[in-house]
């Protein structure tokens, strides 16, 4: 039994640095914008359906996949949004895994003929365990055994809590500001018990951006053209993260270039060394809207430009927006819409 105390003690060490490196992300974070921020809850004009996958540093053996998939209504009868999201990730071969099913709603505040304020919250319910069958203990290699002497002991090793996350949209025509706070309540998700090591500090998140017409006001949508800087930022206890860069659309294709790292010289500390982390990726990335069909399709590589260039593959992703709207629902709900990029 002591040795699985130590087997999951080190599983959760692994996790915990892997935790404050970085919570879930995706590079195409605005193609899954209920995981970004509650306050994009209903920022469609009548229904959304969202889907994420992203495949991170393939190159290593039990790579990262994470799994997102979204639902959300505007209400804009009664100036609210509902949603319904579903996590899951794969973290490393010994199969630690992680489901997540959330509720979301946001409420939209009309601050003047063009500006909106939207506070949104979000209620999960998540599930975490690790795959014992992967895992191979030294009594079994010493008596060449399918099974340990602890399997009574590494059954049922699930952890279920509850996570609670905050937001809040500022929008207008062009432009967009976002806050958020990821576990609110400081989960424990210890496999172990009360266990303070794997408690969950809150992330904080910021988002904004700027939405540039190059075409004039009379073009038609199927034809319009644009740029849209973004930025992203998030910051987790001492450790944090930067994206920054540019989509240009020209219906239906979308081109993207990301920065994602530190620009700024910037050190960690921890209890045995300080660690530069200054540059994480560049992220290049390939959207189109299918014509008249509200289906919006996105790819995007992480290109790695840190010291682990050589060893990770970088990451690859995939989104798919699939958006329904009844005419006369367009024609009262576009002013609505959040001017932020769909990738």
């Amino acid at each position: 039994m002591n040795r699985l105390k130590y087997l999951v003690t080190f599983i959760l060490i692994c996790s915990r640095i892997i935790i404050y490196a970085q919570d879930t992300r995706f590079s195409q974070f605005y193609a899954a914008p209920l995981h970004t921020n509650p306050g994009f809850t209903g920022s469609t004009i009548e229904h959304r359906f969202s889907m994420n996958y992203r495949h991170q540093w393939p190159n290593i053996p039990g790579a990262f996949d994470s799994y997102h998939a979204a639902y959300d209504y505007n209400a804009a009868e009664i100036n609210s949004g509902f949603g319904l999201i579903f996590n899951r990730e794969d973290a490393g071969s010994f199969g630690l895994t992680t489901n997540q099913v959330s509720a979301s709603y946001a409420y939209r505040f009309r601050l003047n003929q063009k500006t909106y304020l939207a506070p949104g919250v979000k209620f999960g319910i998540v599930s975490r365990g690790v795959d014992f069958s992967r895992l191979v203990f030294n009594d079994q290699l010493e008596s060449n055994s399918a099974s340990t002497v602890d399997a009574d002991a590494i059954t049922d090793r699930n952890v279920n809590y509850l996570n609670i996350d905050f937001g809040g949209l500022l929008y207008s025509e062009n432009y967009w500001v976002g806050i958020s706070a990821r576990h609110l309540n400081n989960p424990n998700q210890s496999l172990l018990g009360n266990n303070s090591i794997a408690q969950l500090p809150i992330t904080f998140n910021f988002q904004a951006g700027y939405k540039f017409s190059l075409s004039g006001p009379t073009v038609k949508r199927r034809n319009a053209k644009d740029i849209t800087a973004a930025i992203l930022y998030e910051a987790q206890e001492k450790y944090d993260q930067l994206d920054l860069g540019l989509y240009y659309n020209h219906e239906p294709f979308v081109f993207g270039f990301w920065y994602r790292g530190l620009p700024l010289i910037k050190k960690y500390e921890d209890d045995l060394r300080t660690v530069p982390q200054n540059n994480d990726a560049v992220i290049i990335l390939v959207g189109y809207s299918v014509p008249d069909r509200n289906i919006r399709i996105g790819y995007s590589y992480d290109v790695t430009v840190s010291r682990l260039a050589t060893n990770t593959a970088g990451a690859h992703e995939i989104s798919m927006v699939y958006e329904i709207a009844s005419k006369k629902k367009k024609q009262r709900s576009r002013k609505f819409i959040v001017p932020c990029a769909k990738f």
